[in-house]
C-alpha cells in the first residue's frame, strides 16, 4: 500500500483516536491503583494525595491478613472454576450429540436450547431461587455454581464447532472399530482446543464478575463470592479501613481475570474477530 492512498493518509488520526481513547480506558483504572498504594490517613482528607508521594502496600498487607477477604477470593476461585469445568464437560458432550448424532426429536431439542439465549436470567430468578432453597442450596458452592452450567451459549457454541469438523474423520474412526465415545474422545475432542480455550475464558470471567445470582444465593458473609463481598464493604464504607483498602481490594480482585486474559489472550483475539469456529 502506497504512502499516499487515502488508508494510509488515515493512520496517524486514526492512531491518535486509538491513543485518546485508550488513555480515558485507562485513566480509572491507573486511579484505582494510586488510590490503592496510598496510606488511608492520607486519603481521608483529599484523595487528591494519590497523585504524589509516599506509596506504601499497607492496604495490600491487609488484605492478606484479612480472613473474609481470602475467603471470599477462594470463594470466587471454587465457583468460577467449577463453573468452567462443568460448562466444558456438558457443553462438549452435548455439542457432539446435536452435531454428530441422529436420535429422535435432535433439531427440537436443538431449537428448543437456543430459545434459552433469548430467554434473560432476571426471568427465571425467582422460580430458581425457590427451587434451591427447597432443595436447601443456597449457601453451597453447588447452589453458586449450578445455575452457571444452565447457559445455551456453550451448546450452541460447540454444536457450531463440532458441525466444522469433516465427517470423513468419523467414517474412517468408525471403519477402524471405534466407538461413538471413542471418536469423540480421542478424534474429535482434541480438534476442539480453541474453541474449549475461548469458551473457558469467557465462562471463567462471567462466573468471576457474576454479582447478580450470588448475592441472592448466598446470604452468609462465608460463601460471598469476591463481587458480593467487595460491594458489601463499599456500602458499609463507614466500617471500612478506608478509601485505599477499598481500592487495594478492587486491585486484588482483578488479578486473577489479568492472568487468565495474559495466558489465554490469543484464544480471545480470535474469538473476538469471529475465526474461534472454522
Amino acid at each position: 500500500m502506497s504512502a499516499t492512498s487515502p488508508r494510509a493518509g488515515l493512520s496517524g488520526p486514526v492512531l491518535a483516536l486509538l491513543l485518546v481513547g485508550a488513555a480515558v480506558m485507562l485513566t480509572p483504572m491507573v486511579w484505582t491503583l494510586l488510590l490503592s498504594v496510598k496510606s488511608n490517613a492520607a486519603l481521608l482528607g483529599d484523595s487528591g494525595a494519590a497523585l504524589s508521594p509516599p506509596y506504601t502496600l499497607d492496604n495490600y498487607r491487609a488484605i492478606l491478613a484479612d480472613r473474609l477477604t481470602s475467603r471470599w477470593l477462594l470463594n470466587s476461585l471454587i465457583v468460577s472454576l467449577g463453573t468452567t469445568a462443568g460448562v466444558l464437560v456438558l457443553s462438549s458432550l452435548a455439542g457432539f450429540a446435536f452435531a454428530r448424532l441422529e436420535f429422535p426429536f435432535r433439531r427440537s431439542l436443538f431449537l428448543f436450547v437456543l430459545l434459552g439465549l433469548a430467554i434473560p436470567e432476571q426471568a427465571v430468578i425467582l422460580p430458581r431461587h425457590q427451587l434451591f432453597a427447597t432443595l436447601g442450596l443456597h449457601n453451597s458452592y453447588p447452589g453458586l455454581i449450578l445455575p452457571g452450567l444452565t447457559g445455551s451459549f456453550g451448546v450452541f457454541f460447540m454444536t457450531q464447532y463440532f458441525r466444522a469438523i469433516p465427517r470423513d474423520l468419523d467414517e474412517a474412526a468408525l471403519l477402524d472399530g471405534a466407538s461413538r465415545l471413542r471418536l469423540f474422545w480421542s478424534v474429535l475432542l482434541p480438534l476442539t482446543i480453541p474453541a474449549q480455550a475461548t469458551l473457558g475464558v469467557f465462562t471463567f470471567l462471567a462466573s468471576w464478575n457474576d454479582y447478580w445470582w450470588p448475592l441472592i444465593s448466598a446470604t452468609t458473609s462465608d460463601y460471598y463470592t469476591l463481587t458480593v463481598g467487595l460491594a458489601s464493604a463499599q456500602m458499609n464504607y463507614a466500617q471500612t479501613s478506608g478509601l485505599g483498602f477499598l481500592m487495594a481490594q478492587a486491585v486484588f480482585a482483578s488479578v486473577p481475570i489479568l492472568i487468565v486474559y495474559i495466558v489465554f489472550q490469543k484464544q480471545i483475539v480470535r474469538a473476538m474477530a469471529g475465526t474461534a469456529v472454522r
